[in-house]
């Protein structure tokens, strides 16, 4: 193993469950589910071959159809999606991964033409998104003025979450994280650029907040919290995501993530918007160490992370557990590549989302270590302290 590299295979504790090692496979939209949500037969090959993770994090999962924003995401709202879900967790805990769902509401980055009703998304308050566009079929089309919820729809998007989250139990996953980053509708509930509603659920930090605490605690009906992730992006104005005080709202964030003992809280780092690199804005970067410090419990910290960073931030005390994402794409055995200092597969940037095996399921494995799910398997090694 290179050398400063043993912190990242040792065991970590993640809501009462021990991961093998300390590598994450972050939650990645691949886009190839049914057209309906269901999970297919090409999932289930592709966690498998990336089960070498000490936690996988399944790639964003919708709670409702009106939460989607593209075509081919997984769900968990429907018998057929928790059916379809339980071979692919199953294979992505094959070699002793802990294996958690995403659950995500896109809110105001919907658009109308996919949604069911065709009418547009939801959102906090009827604000559009203005510094970037919709990738529809056709091409870049501008965003839509989003319906703003009322109380009543506010309660009935809560209810799906803990209706998502019920159902990811049966389907077999040992727990949850809360897409709270990247613009997405929690993300915009606790901005205010994208929240100005003037009722309870606007405002103030702790009213701004009071719809991430009220979903919460639907999940703490259904599943313990212990099982249960937050995912922020804290420092990113992707999406329009806009606060004059980011580092006052997230810090209020973290201490009410901490205060109800959630399983672990997930960062992503000041450099990454979305799944794209961004400027460093330094009136808006608030250090993933510095929250973290506030957060009585594991902390995950992902993008743009090497082996070497990843084992000096755990080193440091400055995480706990490392999430790789467009690394864990090209390399489906990324735990082993690290462990013995194998060259990297570059990323193709074709076929990230455009269906099929290509791009997807097609990344080789390190000769050295050929793909497959046998007790023999190389990587199985990595699934013992």
């Amino acid at each position: 193993m290179p050398l400063g590299l043993e912190r990242l295979f040792e065991p970590a504790e993640v809501g009462g469950q021990t991961c093998p090692n300390r590598m994450v496979l972050a939650p990645l939209t691949r886009s190839r589910a049914r057209e309906d949500g269901v999970p297919t037969a090409l999932m289930a090959e592709y966690y498998a071959q990336r089960s070498g993770a000490g936690l996988i994090v399944s790639e964003g999962t919708v709670v409702s159809p009106q939460g989607a924003s593209y075509a081919r995401v997984p769900g968990l709202y429907s018998p057929e999606q928790v059916e379809g879900w339980k071979p692919v967790v199953g294979a992505a805990r094959s070699r002793g991964a802990i294996v958690y769902a995403q659950l995500w509401h896109v809110g105001r980055q919907a658009h109308s033409s996919a949604q069911p009703d065709r009418l547009p998304g939801w959102a906090p308050s009827a604000i559009p998104i203005l510094s970037a566009q919709y990738r529809s079929p056709a091409g870049r089309i501008p965003f839509e003025v989003p319906r703003e919820l009322s109380a009543e729809g506010i309660r009935g998007v809560v209810g799906q979450f803990a209706t998502a989250a019920r159902n990811a139990l049966e389907a077999g996953f040992d727990g949850v994280e809360l897409h709270g980053a990247n613009g997405y509708l929690i993300d915009q509930f606790l901005n205010a650029g994208s929240n100005q509603r003037a009722d309870q659920y606007g405002g103030t930090f702790t009213n701004r907040i009071r719809f991430l605490a009220e979903v919460l605690d639907a999940l703490g009906e259904v599943i313990p919290l212990e099982r249960v992730g937050l995912r922020l992006s804290p420092s990113s104005t992707w999406m329009d995501m806009q606060d004059p005080d980011k580092r006052g709202l997230y810090s209020a964030v973290v201490r009410l993530a901490s205060a109800r003992g959630l399983s672990y809280l997930h960062l992503v780092e000041p450099g990454i918007a979305g799944s794209t690199e961004a400027a460093d804005a330094r009136d808006t970067v608030v250090s993933s160490a510095e929250l973290g410090a506030l957060f009585n419990g594991p902390l995950i910290v992902t993008g743009g992370h090497t082996a070497e960073s990843a084992a000096a931030r755990i080193e440091a005390g400055t995480a706990d557990l490392v999430g790789f994402g467009r690394l864990f794409i090209a390399n489906p055995d990324l735990p082993f590549r690290f462990q013995t200092g194998a060259e990297l597969e570059p990323l193709r940037r074709e076929g990230l989302y455009a269906g099929g095996a290509a791009g997807y399921t097609d990344y080789p494995h390190h000769p050295d270590n050929p793909h497959s799910t046998r007790k023999e398997d190389p990587l199985c090694a990595l699934s013992t302290p």
